[in-house]
């Protein structure tokens, strides 16, 4: 899995076998290990950086630990939107976060049919993706 967040801290801590296990806490308050130094090192000195992160989930027993996998910057974002993301994208998004207004629900009581969801989407996508263009270009 991967994500894009915020370091908030990392800390070190050495196990019983003499290893030192690295602790990444991010902006919204997870938390991810590694016992790998050059990713350690590496979530250090991107601590308080906007970064891109990849890691994998293992079940043991009742406890679900989070391994840290590769850490490296993301770009900061621009006026609301990821730099470099393609407008299409970033209006589909948009277009689906409405989705509870664009079909006149403010709260889902009833499942809407995928193409009645589409038909309703579709021209707000576009809306949204010519007004980002259009400010792009200028």
């Amino acid at each position: 899995m991967d994500a894009v967040t915020k370091i908030d801290e990392v800390s070190t801590a050495e196990t019983r076998g003499g290893n030192v296990r690295f602790i990444v806490r991010d902006a919204d308050g997870n938390e991810y290990t590694t016992f790998r130094e050059a990713i350690g090192k590496r979530a250090q000195e991107l601590e308080g950086k906007r970064v891109r992160i990849e890691f994998h989930e293992q079940q043991r027993g009742q406890y679900t630990n989070v391994y840290l996998d590769k850490v490296e910057e993301a770009p900061e974002q621009a006026s609301g939107t990821d730099a470099g993301t393609d407008p299409e994208e970033a209006a589909w998004r948009t277009a689906v976060e409405a989705a509870p207004w664009l079909v006149g629900e403010s709260e889902p009581h009833e499942e809407v049919p995928p193409e009645e969801l589409y038909e309703k989407l579709k021209p707000f996508k576009e809306r949204v993706a010519d007004d980002i263009r259009e400010r792009d270009e200028e």
